[in-house]
């Protein structure tokens, strides 16, 4: 819109001729015609037409494999639902071409084995992509099958952490190609809704210290230790008709409701697919994002009885409770979102390699871990969180030694901007805290934090690793509060640089 041009009344007649000032405001109107219509080309020139390419695969296996997420192994007896792998292929052309492929997955974590051989394949295959604007993430259920090494004591005629690995590349790599030779044009829209789903985890008791998942109803209990999210962010991606492609749903919460369990399943997130397909369409895709969340669950600390008593009056388990509540958010803001679809968007993907300050392993620790370690090694075998205990206190000892000769932690960082909007990854099971921050100093409308794009430990605040316990103690971190902050900074650097 070109502004009014107003002169000053006195200034226009008496130091101007009638016919002089109507000849300035006409060239004066026609500049700022000019400059109005530069300012909008440079505007176009930074969007780019948006290509949308989706695939959806199964990564279920078809034999007994050990289940991760929790202290002892556990080896998986059914398929309660299948686990999957969600691929979004995006890219513009022109001035302001880039592109990304993007992988959501229902696994606890994201092991660099996984990435590192789509990553290669995709150099094969896709000689057009550059294969490091590739990335996964996990949305962290706990009944899916373990990729690390050496984490369990698996027993013979189980599928080892290895074979599923190749197992889950090769289905992967099949809808990746997909996604990318599928690509087609498309728009995008964005919207900020609500859904109650996570929960801080971790109680605060008189002393000072903390407990994840410590008792509330203690007489010694006073708070929880942090903040909750109850915001989703959500993205829309629609076709070059604007009908309704798929959903990316970035929420403060690891799909963890069914954590202890014997079978494999995607936890609440395969109760959100099937009411959003049954809803819309079967071709419909859903894709997950779990937001900074390390601090964060989907159970109750309290109101567990009531919680209880109200999904028993309606007839519906935990995880179909949650998934009502997150397409009830989608339902909100679709009437709004369908308005304003938008098919050509400034589209950057930066990515990024960061150094992190380690966290610094005291003397102090050291020596618990090792009588920690001794003691461990006397009880019997058939303990079940022995082996896992046992490795956690070795870790510990071992990062003493190195600490000195590797004081930083790599890490890729992801930083996208699609629009209004800026997505922004890390390997972390990252405190909520952080996450808070980025979003707040961020310029993006809105922005979405990926955690667990990577298979890295939990990240806590200075006050969780004040009150100790599983999640903030040594054995449960590589990098402490000292590099979460350095990693917040970064990452709003990297976001703000890409709105100059």
């Amino acid at each position: 819109m070109i502004p009014e041009v107003r002169f000053h009344s006195a200034l226009k007649y008496n130091l101007l001729g009638m016919k002089t000032v109507q000849r300035l405001e006409q060239v004066v109107v026609s500049l700022l015609f000019v400059a109005g219509f530069t300012m909008n080309s440079a505007a176009a020139r930074e969007s780019g037409n948006l290509m949308v390419g989706w695939a959806s695969v199964s990564i279920t296996p078809d034999k007994p494999v050990a289940l991760a997420g929790q202290m002892y192994t556990r080896v998986s007896k059914s398929v309660r639902d299948p686990v999957t792998a969600t691929v979004l292929a995006l890219e513009t052309k022109g001035s302001a071409a880039d592109q990304a492929i993007l992988i959501s997955c229902d696994l606890v974590s994201i092991v660099p084995e996984i990435e590192q051989e789509l990553q290669r394949r995709v150099r094969e295959r896709l000689p057009d992509f550059d294969s490091s604007k590739l990335f996964l993430n996990a949305t962290h259920t706990h009944t899916a099958p373990e990729t690390r090494d050496g984490r369990y004591q698996i027993p013979p005629g189980v599928m080892q952490p290895a074979e599923y690995r190749t197992f889950a590349a090769d289905r992967i790599a099949g809808a990746v190609f997909e996604a990318w030779n599928g690509r087609k044009p498309g728009g995008v829209s964005w919207a900020l809704g609500h859904a109650v789903v996570g929960h801080n985890r971790r109680a605060i008791y008189q002393d000072g210290s903390a407990r994840m998942y410590g008792k509330t109803d203690r007489p010694d209990f006073r708070a929880l230790e942090g903040y909750e999210d109850h915001g989703l962010e959500m993205l829309f991606l629609w076709d070059a008709q604007d009908k309704l492609s798929g959903i990316a749903i970035n929420i403060a919460c690891p799909s963890q409701v069914l954590e202890s369990q014997l079978y494999i399943s995607a936890d609440f997130w395969h109760e959100v697919r099937t009411l959003i397909k049954k809803q819309f369409s079967e071709n419909l895709f859903v894709f997950p994002m779990t937001g900074a969340a390390g601090d964060q669950s989907p159970h109750f600390l309290f109101r567990r009885r009531a919680e209880e008593r109200l999904r028993e009056r309606l007839g519906v388990s935990q995880t179909e409770e949650i998934a009502h509540r997150i397409v009830n958010a989608v339902n909100y803001v679709l009437p709004a979102v369908r308005k304003d679809i938008r098919h050509a968007v400034p589209f950057v993907h930066k990515v990024e390699e960061l150094s992190l300050p380690v966290r610094k392993i005291t003397a102090e620790e050291t020596a618990a871990a090792k009588q920690e370690y001794e003691r461990l090694s006397k009880l019997p075998e058939t303990e079940r969180s022995r082996y896992v205990l046992l490795n956690r206190s070795r870790d510990v000892m071992e990062r003493y030694e190195k600490q000195s000769k590797e004081p930083f932690y790599k890490m890729k960082l992801h930083a996208i901007r699609l629009g209004d909007i800026a997505i922004a990854t890390n390997p972390f099971e990252l405190f909520l805290d952080y996450g808070i921050q980025i979003k707040a100093r961020s310029q993006a409308e809105q922005t979405f934090v990926v955690q667990l794009a990577g298979g890295g430990t939990y990240l806590p605040t200075e006050k969780a690793v004040a009150g100790g316990h599983y999640g903030a103690e040594a054995a449960s971190n590589l990098v402490g509060p000292e590099g979460g902050q350095v990693l917040v900074d970064r990452t709003v650097d990297t976001i703000n640089s890409m709105w100059k």
